[in-house]
């Protein structure tokens, strides 16, 4: 364990490049963390909204985030909702990553998850975004492989680990297919490594899991958590794992005590870098 807290949602792990450290986010409370681990210093910072996941930005002070109501920057401690693609109360930004060019992609979902209004979008910093698909009901765990030629997406509620031809500055995007089915547990955030495999946190499930580019099951990380829910690579092959507490019984926190914290795991591999946001 890295990082004790106990976030509702922890998600969004993601390290910023200016300061190398850790940023992850709170979803439900809003908040969005700033870890440097060498020092242990923690700066965390409030915002008035649901909170999907926040990029740091490529040469600019701040963060791309995505919230309840769309795409903002949050800079100086002041929240500005520059494209409010999500106007209905009932929808809500989920999980975002940037792409290799530096576009925000996040899932939109409904609050209450229902089948086929989720839709994944991309945001260059401009005052529209683009819907590039949709029919999903929690669009969650983005990510890229090394050759930038396929596009990771899980679809949380419906089981699916998916995955979409990809073209790096085209503006089409391939037909998101089913690459495996994960069950027991919801497949959540996930990060992809430059061996071509993908390490998915399993929401519900315990487990983190590591599977191929066919989608066959490699690995398996027990965690003392019953809800992790995304992860990151560092530089170094670590992987910082969050995770969330929300729905759990005073019971449960006892036996998970350190239910909504980050951990680390050492592999053998690296990740593929996650890029800046360049808007």
């Amino acid at each position: 364990m890295v990082i004790r807290a106990r976030a509702t949602v922890g998600e969004g792990p993601v390290f910023d490049r200016r300061s190398g450290g850790l940023c992850w986010v709170d979803i439900d409370n809003g908040l969005l963390f700033e870890n440097d681990l060498t020092t242990g210093e923690q700066i965390v910072s409030s915002m008035p909204t649901l909170l999907g996941a926040a990029a740091p930005r490529l040469n600019n002070r701040g963060f791309a985030v995505a919230v309840e109501g769309g795409f903002g920057l949050f800079v100086d401690g002041e929240l500005q909702l520059v494209d409010p693609v999500l106007p209905e109360s009932y929808r809500r930004m989920n999980d975002a990553k940037c792409d290799s060019q530096g576009r925000l992609w996040a899932g939109s979902t409904h609050k209450e998850f229902v089948p086929g209004v989720g839709a994944l979008h991309r945001w260059d910093g401009r005052a529209e975004s683009t819907v590039m698909a949709s029919g999903f009901s929690l669009p969650n765990g983005l990510g890229w492989n090394a050759d930038d030629t396929v596009m990771y997406l899980a679809d949380s509620m419906t089981h699916q680990l998916l995955k979409a031809d990809y073209r790096c500055g085209e503006e089409d995007l391939g037909e998101f297919t089913q690459l495996c089915e994960v069950s027991p547990g919801l497949p959540d955030g996930l990060a992809v490594d430059m061996d071509g495999c993908v390490w998915l946190a399993v929401w519900g499930g315990y487990a983190v899991h590591r599977y191929d580019s066919t989608g066959r099951l490699i690995g398996r990380v027990p965690m003392p958590v019953e809800k992790p829910s995304s992860c990151a690579f560092a530089d170094d092959g670590t992987l910082y794992i969050t995770s969330a507490s929300a729905g759990l019984s005073e019971a449960d926190l006892l036996q998970q005590p350190l239910a909504g914290s980050v951990f680390a795991l050492s592999t053998t591999t690296r990740g593929v870098p996650v890029h800046a946001f360049a808007g």
